[in-house]
């Protein structure tokens, strides 16, 4: 039986996922290093606290806007 999920990592998941997503827009030679750094973001909060909830909306908020400037056609690539 899946375990349920709340809805803040239900809306974590989302955010992963549109990432991943957004990566596959960007110029082959970049991807992976797009692909690292959405990882690495996540993997650096990985150890919070999950009934921080006011921290966990905050980085939701951030990742959200993050994503949105580096899905631009602009952003070529990323540096790790």
């Amino acid at each position: 039986m899946a375990k349920k999920l709340s809805g803040l990592q239900r809306d974590v998941l989302s955010l992963y996922r549109t990432g991943l997503r957004a990566v596959r827009k960007k110029p082959p030679e970049s991807r992976e290093n797009f692909r690292l750094f959405l990882r690495k973001q996540f993997e650096d909060n990985r150890k919070l606290n999950k009934s921080d909830f006011s921290t966990i909306e905050y980085l939701l908020r951030r990742g959200r806007n993050q994503l949105e400037i580096y899905a631009s056609p602009g952003v070529r690539n990323v540096a790790i």
